[in-house]
C-alpha cells in the first residue's frame, strides 16, 4: 500500500462523490483484516508501528469517504479547489433568509415543546439535505463544475448543522 495515495485509491475506489456504500464497507473491512495491528502483536516494533500507521490512516480514509459532506469537501480538496466555508458572506441573501428562518422554527417548536413540529421539520430537512447532495453529486462527478459544487457544499455545511440542533432539541424533549 501507498500511504501517498489518496483516500478513493486505498480503497480502489473512482474518486467521485457517489459511491457504493457497501462496496466502501466491504474494502474498509478488507483492508482493516490485513493492516490491524492485532495481527502484528507478535512482530517486530517497527511492523507494529507501521500497522498502527496504516490502521490508522484506514481509519481516517473511512470516516472521510463514508459521509457526504467530508467526502464532498474531500473531492474539492483533491481538485485543489478552496471550499470557502471561511467565507460566509459569500452566500446568497435568500438562503441565508432562509437559515434564519429555519432556525426561528426550530427555537419556537423547541420553546413551545412541539415535538411533532420538530420531527416534521428534521424530516423535511432531510429531504432538502438529499436534494442538495444529489445536486453536488452531479456537479462533482456530471459537470465538473468546482465552483458551484463549493457553494453547495458550503450550504450543506449549514444545513448538516442545522440538523444537528434539530436533532439535539428533540434529544432534549425526549428527556
Amino acid at each position: 500500500m501507498d500511504f501517498a495515495a489518496d483516500h478513493f485509491s486505498l480503497f480502489g475506489l473512482p474518486a467521485a462523490f457517489r459511491l457504493d456504500p457497501l462496496l466502501l464497507d466491504q474494502r474498509y473491512i478488507e483492508l482493516q483484516t490485513q493492516v490491524h495491528p492485532d495481527r502484528f502483536a507478535s512482530a517486530g516494533e517497527g511492523a507494529r508501528r507501521l500497522s498502527q500507521q496504516w490502521a490508522t490512516r484506514v481509519n481516517e480514509a473511512y470516516q472521510t469517504l463514508r459521509k457526504p459532506l467530508p467526502r464532498a469537501r474531500y473531492l474539492l480538496e483533491l481538485a485543489r479547489h478552496d471550499v470557502g466555508s471561511e467565507n460566509n458572506s459569500a452566500m446568497p441573501t435568500d438562503f441565508l433568509v432562509e437559515q434564519m428562518e429555519w432556525r426561528e422554527a426550530v427555537a419556537e417548536a423547541r420553546a413551545a415543546g412541539d415535538h411533532h413540529e420538530l420531527e416534521r421539520l428534521h424530516h423535511r430537512l432531510q429531504r432538502e439535505l438529499a436534494a442538495r447532495q444529489e445536486e453536488i453529486a452531479a456537479l462533482l462527478d456530471e459537470q465538473r463544475d468546482l465552483e458551484q459544487a463549493a457553494d453547495r457544499v458550503r450550504r450543506l455545511m449549514f444545513q448538516e448543522k442545522l440538523l444537528s440542533e434539530i436533532d439535539d432539541a428533540i434529544a432534549a424533549g425526549e428527556e
